[in-house]
């Protein structure tokens, strides 16, 4: 689904064209024919290794665009979703760029890892890789009973999984040099193409959404954001590696302020009516049919917001003119852009050094190929 064309002086780079749309599913416009709500399960299938993250983002700025707050509970829970999904995101990268170099082993623990992390996504949403997990003005569901037992015992035990990778490969002479060096962009290269993420912050600039631009009270949570000071592929694995850490101390801390509570708004604008009332009495039965089937309508106007996502800044924005569907929905996808410097970084490098440099730029072409 990516095609990198490349012109070769012997095995060095000297030019490369990447081309793109082979995947491309129109996601953007397909959104403009459906409800609010209905639009959640494309974003499952945008970056797909951040399936719940994007279903927050995009609630984000539907909820913007009616004017909505979520409760405090609701925050919360999102909060703890999407850092499990970076977490999820990044130990598919750590997991297959070892791959990429002849690392198995460390493949193995990652993704076991990811596998308990989908375990209790299926737990709390039913689903695992597309969760569709939250509604306009709230989520799909609550947590079930228990489960944040299972929570806490996956945030105790996977920075000792982290700690393995780290030894296996930090200090791997192997994995050194074919790291060290490669796909090099300066602070000022970074912020020219408009990189953003563990890309951005490889290159040595301070920059993240939960800091800059809170969302979802994050300017209340204690965690560092991790800065690389060389922008090569090795500063890119460094940060992915740190942010697991920090998102780990983040989703411990949403788990001692976690409060009860609903988990949905009361407005009957955008939430339906319990099961058993729509069942029961004419009024919640009308009234769940209508927003099933007419679905809820904001105000005229635009909404755009912006989150950092495991990939970097991912920004959704909308234009409503009253009706049920927005009039049109558009996407700012960070691996789309970063994968724009791309041809800066490979050239004058060996063509076996491309696969490392095009791994670390942690691309899904889902949300590149829109």
């Amino acid at each position: 689904v990516l095609r990198l064309v490349l012109e070769l002086d012997g095995e060095t780079v000297v030019r490369c064209i990447p081309h793109i749309g082979y995947l491309h599913c129109g996601f953007e416009k397909i959104g403009e024919y459906r409800q609010y709500n209905q639009i959640i399960p494309w974003t499952d299938r945008e970056d797909y290794l951040n399936s719940i993250g994007n279903n927050c983002a995009y609630a984000l700025a539907a909820e913007r665009l009616f004017g909505i707050d979520v409760t405090p509970r609701c925050t919360v829970l999102r909060v703890i979703a999407m850092e499990l999904s970076r977490i999820i995101s990044h130990l598919v990268w750590v997991g297959t760029t070892s791959v990429d170099v002849g690392a198995f082993t460390p493949f193995l623990w990652s993704f076991q890892e990811r596998e308990n992390a989908y375990n209790l996504l299926e737990a709390w949403v039913g689903a695992r890789l597309t969760t569709s997990a939250t509604r306009v003005g709230g989520m799909a569901a609550d947590i079930p009973d228990g489960w944040l037992d299972g929570l806490r015992q996956y945030v105790r035990t996977l920075p000792k999984t982290i700690d393995e990778v780290d030894r296996m490969l930090t200090k791997n002479g192997i994995w050194v040099g074919r790291t060290v060096g490669l796909g090099v962009l300066t602070a000022d290269e970074a912020v020219n193409y408009g990189l953003s993420g563990p890309m951005l912050r490889a290159a040595g600039v301070d920059y993240d959404v939960r800091k800059d631009f809170p969302y979802l009270d994050y300017e209340t949570y204690d965690f560092d954001v991790p800065v690389g000071t060389h922008g090569d592929v090795y500063d890119r694995y460094l940060v992915r590696m740190e942010e697991m850490r920090q998102s780990v101390r983040i989703i411990e801390q949403a788990m001692a302020r976690l409060p009860d509570g609903p988990v949905n708004v009361d407005d009957p604008r955008v939430i339906l009516p319990p099961k058993s009332q729509a069942t029961s009495g004419m009024e919640s039965m009308i009234h769940h049919f209508k927003l099933v089937m007419e679905g809820p309508r904001p105000p005229a106007g635009e909404a755009y917001v912006a989150i950092e996502s495991p990939k970097g800044e991912k920004g959704y924005y909308m234009v409503s003119d009253g009706t049920a569907k927005p009039v049109r929905w558009r996407i700012r996808p960070p691996a789309f852009v970063n994968l724009s410097a791309i041809p800066k970084m490979v050239e004058g490098h060996l063509l076996s050094d491309v696969i490392m440099i095009n791994a670390s730029i942690d691309i899904v072409m889902g949300e590149i190929d829109r």
